[in-house]
């Protein structure tokens, strides 16, 4: 089982962008803004993809936030499937403030996470979330102190790891397609992996 720790360097896991880069014909932002449309959204998709690499089946992602995750910081918080916050975090979806929208998968992922309301507000009114309104929200897994972040991260990456690996597998994939079945799809699906699941520890999973 690989499982891939996010973390930030320094007080904060990520800040967000500087919105004067637009200014800037060489820098990312104002690359994008002078090319064609086609040019850029594949230039998104590209960062897209590198983001939705964390919701691959057969690795577990967790972030361990500090700080302010602040617009793609917050969207890399919440690409992976564990958060693990410390009691400074303050989330932000910044880029409606500067005239831009959240274009890293974060819309989806965090209507998913905390419902259609509560994505509005942060998103449309600009309100920040804590780390206790995280938890109570769902986005949390757990807050900790800052100065015990990383160990809890470490703990919860150790007891990811305790668990068979190709069962956390199956039921990570169950997981992420929930949202997208109906209960008789996600019930036929679980009926398939726990199939698969007997059949391997039974030692029969290659035979034909």
């Amino acid at each position: 089982m690989r499982v891939v720790l996010v973390t930030g360097a320094g007080p904060s896991f990520s800040s967000g962008l500087d919105r004067t880069l637009l200014a800037d014909e060489h820098s990312v932002l104002g690359a994008l803004a002078r090319g064609s449309a086609q040019r850029a959204e594949d230039a998104i998709a590209d960062y897209q993809a590198g983001f939705g690499w964390l919701a691959q089946p057969r690795l577990v992602s967790i972030a361990a936030v500090q700080g302010h995750a602040v617009g793609a910081g917050f969207q890399l918080a919440l690409a992976c499937d564990l958060r693990v916050v410390a009691a400074d975090a303050q989330f932000s979806m910044a880029e409606p403030r500067f005239g831009l929208v959240p274009d890293l998968g974060g819309t989806k992922r965090l209507v998913d996470l905390v419902g259609y309301a509560k994505a509005a507000h942060i998103c449309l009114a600009g309100a920040r979330m804590d780390a206790d309104e995280a938890l109570r929200a769902g986005l949390a897994a757990t807050v900790v102190p800052a100065d015990q972040l990383l160990d809890a991260a470490e703990a919860m990456v150790a007891a990811v790891l305790a668990l068979p690996r190709d069962a956390v597998v199956e039921t990570k994939a169950l997981l992420r397609a929930a949202g997208d079945r109906t209960q008789s799809a996600q019930e036929a699906a679980e009926r398939a992996a726990q199939y698969r699941r007997l059949r391997d520890l039974a030692g029969l999973l290659d035979e034909r």
